[in-house]
C-alpha cells in the first residue's frame, strides 16, 4: 500500500475575484465616460466658434486627449484593479499547479 499524503486545495477567494472584475468595468466605464465627454466638449467648442468640425474627428481628437488624461484621473483605479487581478491570477495558478499536483499522483 502506498501512503496517500491528504493537500487541501488552494483557496480561491471569490470575492477578490468579483471585486477585481466589478473595479475592471468601473474603470472602463470612467474612461468611456471620460472620452464621451471630452467628445461633447470639443463638438461644443467648434460649434461656439462656429467651425464645421466633424463628430468623427472630434472624436479622434478626444480619444487621443482622453488616454493620458485617464491613466492620470484614474491611477488610483487602474493601480487597484491591477493588484487586484495580479492577487488573482496568483491564486489561480497556485490552485492550477494543485491539481496538476493532485493528477499526477493517481
Amino acid at each position: 500500500m502506498t501512503s496517500r499524503v491528504e493537500t487541501h486545495a488552494p483557496e480561491l477567494d471569490t470575492q477578490l475575484r468579483n471585486r477585481a472584475w466589478k473595479d475592471s468595468a468601473l474603470y472602463a466605464g470612467a474612461r468611456i465616460v471620460l472620452f464621451a465627454a471630452l467628445t461633447a466638449l470639443i463638438k461644443g467648442a467648434a460649434v461656439l466658434i462656429d467651425s464645421p468640425v466633424p463628430w468623427l474627428i472630434c472624436a479622434l481628437l478626444a480619444l487621443l486627449v482622453a488616454f493620458p488624461l485617464s491613466l492620470l484621473l484614474f491611477s488610483s483605479l487602474r493601480m487597484r484593479v491591477t493588484s487586484e487581478m495580479a492577487q488573482w491570477d496568483e491564486q489561480r495558478k497556485a490552485h492550477k499547479k494543485w491539481v496538476q499536483e493532485e493528477l499526477a499522483r493517481r
